[in-house]
């Protein structure tokens, strides 16, 4: 009685053998596997690569499909598309010529008298081996993701990304991926390691977050996970970053409202009194169109009253330096005599120490604000101390095409905004309505 265990140590006899033949070249690529990223909606399948005989250069093969979109899961289809694999790279072995008359062949195929010629595979030394280091190597991969726990992997990719992000971004990351962690925990408790973890895992989530808080909250767990994983792909702790395939929710944006010119006009003298250090603040984001957390980066140092410029650092960008308008100039006290690494605004003042985090600055003064303007003022949630850059930006806009045509205008404000395109500056002015029609009321008439 004839058994599939002779077929396999057979098998196993011929691919020893192979290691020893050297003398052919190779006339195909390694057949591979084609997943879709693990959508089930898109057909997968089996491809390769042949020696076209006229050209000498290889050429794709068609696609092997089979039976295997039939099936609903993916275990099904990885396995059905590994036997066509593993069959075809034997065939191929063989010398299976799909540029040449295989009648032959499969007659001795199907009668099961395959030739010595025919077992003896045309291929080289170099590919066994490569397929060799291939098979030896998976194994020694799976053994790593076993032993990897949800928590060792993020802290592992977390650790990389230092020196990669900025400080804020890292904490971000910590944060979302702490809390992350939690929820599997709570959610599926059988879940330890970090292979365990797949796309239907981080969905759930994902929808938990958005269900809690909202889209754009989501949305931002999406892309904080997905730049983890690809760590973990990238270092081989993970076969696939699949959160890439998971799509982004349309949300509104939080948006700024720009002040009129009479509320800023109230809010700047109403400070003058109450508040001059709050006031400086808020001049820096006006006249200089920075945003709150740059303030918040600036040092003594960072201020050259001699040529009138500022260096500060943009968002995901290195230092940039900017002019200082006169207008905000006069507004400067004397810093000669200051230390250049003390912080430029602090609570006690201009100038001193402050040992706290970034981010811990930037929500001091938004909740300074709130006390001293917001609340005093009547103003909503949609004004803060981001509005004020809108403001001056609208401002200096209107003015400009006063003087010049739109893209005169558009050209001379990128130059001191700091948009790199002129989109870029379009898409914001267009956000922020500082783009209005001209009176058009003639044409009703």
């Amino acid at each position: 009685m004839q058994t599939i265990y002779k077929l396999v140590t057979l098998q196993s006899q011929n691919e020893h053998d192979l290691e020893h033949d050297s003398e052919h070249k190779v006339l195909f690529s390694a057949p591979k596997i084609y997943d879709a990223d693990g959508d089930l909606s898109k057909r997968w399948y089996v491809y390769f690569s042949f020696v076209n005989p006229q050209t000498g250069n290889l050429k794709r093969m068609k696609n092997i499909y089979g039976k295997t979109n039939r099936y609903k899961t993916k275990e099904s289809r990885y396995f059905l598309l590994s036997l066509y694999k593993k069959r075809l790279q034997k065939l191929l072995r063989e010398g299976y010529n799909p540029f040449e008359d295989n009648t032959a062949y499969h007659i001795k195929k199907i009668n099961g008298t395959t030739s010595k010629a025919l077992d003896k595979p045309k291929t080289t030394k170099g590919e066994l081996k490569e397929d060799k280091a291939v098979s030896e190597e998976k194994p020694k991969q799976e053994s790593v993701k076993q032993k990897l726990t949800i928590k060792d992997a993020l802290g592992y990719a977390l650790k990389l990304k230092t020196n990669v992000v900025g400080e804020r971004t890292l904490i971000d990351y910590r944060s979302r991926c702490d809390l992350f962690l939690k929820w599997v925990s709570q959610n599926f408790k059988d879940i330890q390691a970090i292979d365990e973890v797949d796309k239907k895992v981080v969905s759930e989530f994902l929808n938990d977050v958005q269900l809690k808080t909202s889209p754009r909250n989501r949305n931002n767990y999406r892309t904080c996970l997905s730049s983890i994983f690809q760590v973990l792909e990238d270092n081989d702790i993970i076969d696939k970053n699949y959160i890439k395939n998971i799509n982004t929710l349309k949300s509104n944006p939080k948006r700024n409202k720009t002040y009129s010119e009479k509320q800023h006009q109230d809010i700047f003298e109403y400070l003058e009194e109450k508040d001059p250090t709050l006031l400086l603040f808020i001049k820096f984001v006006s006249y200089n169109f920075l945003r709150p957390i740059e303030v918040c980066r600036l040092r003594v140092k960072d201020i050259d009253l001699v040529s009138k410029t500022l260096q500060f650092q943009e968002k995901n960008k290195p230092l940039k330096t900017k002019l200082i308008p006169d207008i905000l100039v006069k507004e400067l006290p004397d810093l000669t005599k200051m230390d250049g690494d003390l912080l430029l605004f602090t609570p006690k003042g201009i100038g001193r120490e402050w040992g706290t985090l970034l981010n811990n600055r930037r929500d001091y003064f938004s909740k300074r604000f709130y006390r001293v303007v917001k609340q005093p003022f009547g103003l909503d949630k949609n004004y803060g101390l981001y509005s004020f850059r809108h403001t001056f930006i609208t401002k200096l806009y209107r003015s400009l095409l006063i003087e010049t045509s739109p893209f005169s205008a558009k050209s001379s404000l990128m130059q001191i905004t700091g948009h790199t395109t002129m989109t870029a500056l379009e898409k914001y002015l267009r956000d922020i309505d500082a783009e209005l029609a001209k009176e058009y009321s003639r044409h009703f008439n």
